[in-house]
């Protein structure tokens, strides 16, 4: 991952998030993602998620996802999480997240996302706002689609 625009964040693995053979279960790392999204908005792109949905009344659920799990995590282990921008389109985003201990790469996933009116729910134009602080994390071979149809 490129290092100059990812959101890096630590995530102890707890026992709660193991299965009987004493290993991340898988679905936990969909919680575990979604968690470091949140974490992203507020402290990444000084955004308050709380607010952009009950009050701006504007979601970013997931449109697709799909998740490579490259090797196990147990309790204890310290997940180095990053998160990286690598489509930016219309009404939606697509990010890479990464999770590894020290060298060891666990999971990648790649996540589409939507930004979405919540009342009604439907796609929306990226918000300006949002848009510009989406760009912050784009990755040095991402794209983005509003600046290639401008070109």
């Amino acid at each position: 991952m490129h290092p100059n625009t990812a959101f890096e964040k630590n995530h102890l693995i707890r026992f709660h998030h193991c299965d009987p053979a004493g290993i991340v279960f898988y679905p936990e790392y969909l919680v575990i993602i979604d968690e470091l999204i949140e974490d992203w908005f507020i402290e990444g792109m000084d955004m308050s998620f709380a607010d952009l949905h009950m009050n701006e009344r504007i979601g970013v659920p997931a449109a697709r996802i799909e998740v490579d799990f490259i090797a196990p995590s147990k309790i204890g282990d310290i997940l180095c999480l990053s998160l990286l921008v690598t489509r930016l389109g219309n009404k939606s985003f697509t990010l890479m997240v990464e999770g590894r201990v020290g060298e060891q790469v666990r999971m990648r996933a790649i996540l589409v996302r939507v930004v979405a009116g919540l009342d009604g729910l439907h796609g929306i134009t990226i918000p300006p706002a949002l848009r510009n602080q989406l760009r912050r994390f784009l990755a040095a071979d991402g794209v983005d689609l509003l600046e290639t149809q401008q070109a």
